[in-house]
C-alpha cells in the first residue's frame, strides 16, 4: 500500500505543478498527460463499461479454467474490445477513423510514397524540419519501418483511416497474448493465467486506440515472446524490425537479455536475426544510426526544446503510472516474473534520463509499461476494477491528443 500511495501522490503532484507552470514549459494541455480537459461520453462508453465489468467479474475465473489457447484467445478478444470501446468514447471519427490521418501522422505521407527503394535511400535527407520536403512529425520521428507498414496496408487495398486504425488495434492487442506467453515461459503457467486479465484490461489501451505506439508495443512483445518460447532467430528478426518502427525500441534489448539470461547460444541467434534486418535496410539505403542522430536534431527543432526537463524528468513517471495503472504497485515483488517487471522499469528509467521523451510518454512508453502488469496483486478483482476505472476516468475526463 505505501507504493500505491506514493504512485497516487506522484500523479497528483505532477498535475498540480503542471497546472501552475507556464504552459510554454510543458506544452501539454493537461500535464502530466498530453491531452485537453474535456469531460465527455460517447458511443463507446456503455461498451467500455460492459467490457470492464465482464473482465473484472469473469476474467480471473476464465483465465484459470479455460484451456491455455482458449484463455489466450479470450484475453486477445477482450483486449481488442477494450481498446476499441475506449477509442469510441471519443466518437467514431474523432476517436477511431481519423486518428492516423491528421497532418502529423503516417497516413498523411502514404500517397506520396510511389517508389519504396527511393524513399529508403532518401529517407534520412527529409528528417530535419524547415525543408520543403520535410517528413511530417511522426514519420520524421521514427525509422522508415513505421511508414512502410502503412504503405504496405495501402498497397494491399486496406487504405484509409478506418483500415489503418483497425490494423493498429489488432496488432497492438497482441500484447494480451505475447505477455502471458512470455510469463508462462519465464515463470509459470499459473502466473501467466493470473496476468491475462490484467493485460487485457491494460489502462494504456486508452492510447493503444488509436496510436501507432500501440502497434509498436504489439510487435515488440511478440518478438520477446518468440525469444521466451525458444525461437531466438525469428524473435531476433521481429525485434530487429521493431527497432525500425521506433528508435526507442532499441531499449527492448534489456528485456530480451532478461528473457535469454545465460542462454548465450540463443542470444547469438537473436542478435544474428536482428542484424539481418539491419543489413537489409542498410542495403536498401537507410542506416539506422544516421536516422537516429538526425532525429535527435529534429527533436530539438520543435517544442521539445522548450519543454522543461526539470519538470518532465519526474512528471513523465506520473504519466507512466496512469498508463500502467496502480495494480503493479499493489503487487508483491516476488517470483521469476519480477525480472520482467524490473527490465521494464530499467527501460523506462533509461528512456526518461535520455531527455528524448519529454511528455507524451503515456503512449511512447507503451512497449515498456505493458510489462509492468506482470506484477499481479493478491486481490485480483478489486485491482482489476481499479485498472478499469483509471482508464475510464482518463478517457472520459480528457480528450487525449493521440
Amino acid at each position: 500500500m505505501p507504493r500505491v500511495l506514493a504512485a497516487v501522490a506522484l500523479v497528483v503532484l505532477a498535475a498540480v505543478v503542471g497546472a501552475e507552470l507556464d504552459p510554454r514549459l510543458t506544452f501539454a494541455g493537461a500535464p502530466p498527460l498530453f491531452a485537453t480537459w474535456l469531460p465527455h461520453v460517447g458511443v463507446g462508453t456503455p461498451l467500455a463499461v460492459l467490457v470492464a465489468v465482464a473482465v473484472v467479474v469473469w476474467g480471473p475465473d476464465l483465465a484459470a479454467r479455460l484451456p491455455w489457447r482458449g484463455a489466450l484467445g479470450a484475453g486477445y478478444a477482450a483486449a481488442v474490445a477494450w481498446t476499441t470501446s475506449l477509442a469510441l468514447v471519443d466518437g467514431w471519427a474523432r476517436g477511431f477513423t481519423t486518428r492516423l490521418t491528421t497532418t502529423d501522422e503516417y497516413l498523411h505521407e502514404v500517397p506520396g510514397v510511389t517508389d519504396v527503394p527511393l524513399v529508403l535511400r532518401t529517407f534520412a535527407d527529409r528528417i530535419l524540419d524547415f525543408q520543403p520536403d520535410s517528413w511530417t512529425t511522426h514519420v520524421s520521428g521514427h525509422p522508415p519501418g513505421a511508414l512502410l507498414v502503412y504503405v504496405g496496408l495501402d498497397r494491399v487495398g486496406l487504405s484509409g483511416g478506418t483500415a489503418a486504425s483497425a490494423f493498429t488495434v489488432l496488432v497492438g492487442a497482441l500484447v494480451a497474448v505475447a505477455v502471458p506467453v512470455t510469463v508462462r515461459a519465464v515463470a509459470s503457467e499459473g502466473h501467466a493465467r493470473a496476468v491475462l486479465p490484467f493485460v487485457a484490461l491494460f489502462p494504456g489501451a486508452v492510447w493503444f486506440g488509436v496510436s501507432a505506439d500501440g502497434l509498436f508495443a504489439g510487435v515488440a512483445a511478440c518478438g520477446v515472446a518468440l525469444l521466451a518460447v525458444g525461437r531466438p532467430l525469428l524473435g531476433g528478426v521481429v525485434l530487429g524490425f521493431a527497432v525500425f518502427l521506433s528508435y526507442g525500441l532499441v531499449l527492448v534489448g534489456v528485456l530480451a537479455l532478461t528473457v535469454l539470461w545465460r542462454r548465450w547460444r540463443e542470444v547469438g541467434l537473436a542478435v544474428a536475426g536482428a542484424l539481418a534486418v539491419v543489413a537489409v535496410f542498410a542495403a536498401l539505403g537507410f542506416w539506422w544510426l544516421d536516422g537516429y542522430h538526425l532525429v535527435v536534431d529534429r527533436y530539438h527543432q520543435g517544442i521539445a526544446s522548450s519543454r522543461s526537463y526539470g519538470y518532465w524528468v519526474w512528471a513523465n513517471l506520473a504519466a507512466a503510472v496512469l498508463a500502467c495503472g496502480l495494480a503493479p504497485f499493489a503487487a508483491r515483488w516476488r517470483g521469476p516474473a519480477c525480472a520482467l517487471a524490473g527490465a521494464a522499469l530499467v527501460m523506462v528509467l533509461l528512456a526518461d534520463a535520455s531527455g528524448l521523451s519529454k511528455a507524451e510518454v503515456e503512449r511512447i512508453w507503451l512497449p515498456f509499461t505493458v510489462w509492468l502488469v506482470v506484477l499481479v496483486p493478491d486481490r485480483r478483482r478489486p485491482w482489476l476494477a481499479v485498472q478499469a476505472v483509471t482508464a475510464l476516468a482518463v478517457n472520459h475526463l480528457l480528450l487525449t491528443n493521440w
